[in-house]
């Protein structure tokens, strides 16, 4: 069987009856990267050594006991470059961390490994996933493969670009603000941003602590349900991370949504959305009115100020975190004689224009005279757009809306910041707000893909996947193929 067009759950079938092996399936992946990163550029590396060795591993595991092997057992998996792996280059798409290889593997990459998952490369992204266009790599963008002069989104471009071009039946990215979300959307594909918590953040190259999750792209919410369960627990080595028991996502995903109340945020209509994204969502919402939902007009007032408000706490953050990069410890390093030089030097030559941009953003908000003007003044509205979202779940179960208020546009297109920025509207409120989220391919708006956002609240990720997987299965919107992917089947 394919790896280029199956599911995990079809993947794994044949790897249990014997119709296929790990290695053929990474045969075939590895030849489909080869023939699609020249269009697409969405892998900076292959891993092919790592993924022999875990391919006979997970044989091995398939030879001794095929009936309870883990589902993610032999499934080639895809890795946004700022998760860790142990002997492998992570630049998170930055010069500054060139020829950086961790001496470790992050928890959510190493749940997948020890499941069976062989992982066949690292994927392009945004700088320090600081981008919704995946525009802003320092070793070039990628392109989309319904149309590889348009974005694929970000900031995990290279990761959902992967999944829609065919080469991997899922990857992993992280989601700050809608960066798995959002690319999920413009390239036709499942992804999902866990609650906050429910995902060890050991191993992420952070960008926003209180904000960054890890979670799956995938060609199903089945699939996407499967990934999750593999990678959510609580991990000791993150202490933001939640010591309560995961739910199983697949327990209740064939549930359906008759009888449920699906709330409809008016604000998320209305934030520059395009008419053919409206018209799409639109006929998505009387789907699962069909299905026996009932919609109900909710309002989430703070959504107008949720952008100014991540735009202060984001890159507060991230001027933190990015402190550490000073050419002392690992990655680049621009000599000079003296010390003080040789940190600007070094942050100069390594950090990208958006990088700076945000880093110099951070770097205001909390300087003395400016904290409490900005930075403890965004975390206080930070929880009224908290305290909205409890609100409104005391009278639905779920929301539903747009996930990005456009299609996928021209490279090139979006050069001026504030424009950019609004590209995560109606998703940043969610990682303010900590909640899950998931994308869901619900149609077409000028022949490019166009995704439904459910939230639902803090903890309640099987909800989540429970009100996406019956869109899915009343719809064929999951199952239609980029061209890039039936041109290189």
């Amino acid at each position: 069987m394919s790896s280029t067009a199956s599911t995990i759950t079809a993947l794994a079938a044949s790897l249990r009856d014997g119709s296929s092996s790990p290695r053929e399936l990474l045969a075939q992946t590895l030849a489909h990267i080869d023939a699609t990163n020249t269009r697409t550029h969405a892998y900076l590396r292959t891993t092919r050594e790592l993924a022999e060795r875990q391919a006979d591993a997970a044989a091995r595991t398939l030879r001794a006991n095929p009936e309870s092997a883990p589902p993610m057992c032999g499934i080639p998996v895809a890795l946004k470059d700022v998760l860790c792996v142990d002997g492998v280059e992570t630049t998170a798409s930055s010069r500054v961390l060139g020829g950086f290889t961790p001496p470790y593997t992050g928890t959510a990459v190493q749940r997948l490994f020890d499941a069976g998952a062989v992982c066949v490369g690292k994927t392009n992204c945004d700088e320090f996933a600081m981008g919704s266009s995946n525009e802003n790599s320092a070793f070039g963008p990628v392109g989309n493969p319904w149309d590889v002069e348009r974005v694929p989104g970000g900031s995990s471009g290279g990761s959902a670009a992967s999944v829609a071009a065919g080469d991997v039946p899922c990857a992993l990215g992280s989601d700050t603000g809608g960066s798995i979300r959002q690319p999920a959307s413009l390239c036709g594909v499942v992804g999902f941003k866990p609650t906050y918590g429910r995902v060890s953040r050991y191993g992420l190259i952070a960008f926003a602590s209180s904000l960054d999750q890890i979670g799956p792209f995938a060609r199903s919410v089945e699939d996407a349900a499967i990934v999750y369960s593999t990678i959510a627990g609580h991990d000791p080595r993150d202490s933001t991370s939640d010591p309560r028991a995961v739910d199983d996502p697949l327990l209740r995903l064939r549930d359906g949504v008759a009888g449920m109340r699906l709330g409809v945020p008016k604000e998320y209509f209305g934030m520059g959305i395009d008419p053919g994204v409206r018209e799409a969502v639109e006929a998505a919402l009387r789907v699962l009115e069909g299905l026996g939902a009932t919609l109900h007009h909710v309002s989430l007032p703070s959504t107008e100020v949720g952008l100014s408000t991540y735009y202060i706490i984001a890159p507060a953050e991230c001027s933190s975190n990015l402190a550490r990069y000073d050419g002392v410890r690992f990655g680049l390093r621009v000599e000079h004689p003296a010390l003080i030089d040789m940190y600007l030097r070094t942050r100069d030559q390594g950090f990208g224009p958006e990088v700076k941009r945000r880093v110099m953003l951070g770097t205001y908000a909390l300087s003395s005279g400016y904290y409490d003007a900005y930075y403890r003044k965004a975390q206080k509205v930070r929880t009224l757009i908290a305290d909205e979202f409890t609100r409104v779940f005391a009278d639905v179960d779920a929301l539903v809306s747009p996930t990005s208020p456009t299609a996928a546009f021209p490279m090139g297109d979006r050069d001026d910041p504030i424009s950019m920025y609004m590209c995560d509207v109606v998703t940043l409120p969610v990682n303010l707000a900590g909640l899950p989220g998931i994308s869901v391919p619900c149609g077409f708006a000028g022949g490019l893909p166009v995704g439904l956002q459910v939230i639902a609240p803090r903890f309640e990720d099987s909800r989540v996947f429970r009100v996406a997987h019956a869109y899915e299965q009343a719809t064929e919107w999951h199952r239609a193929r980029s061209p890039l992917a039936e041109a290189a089947a």
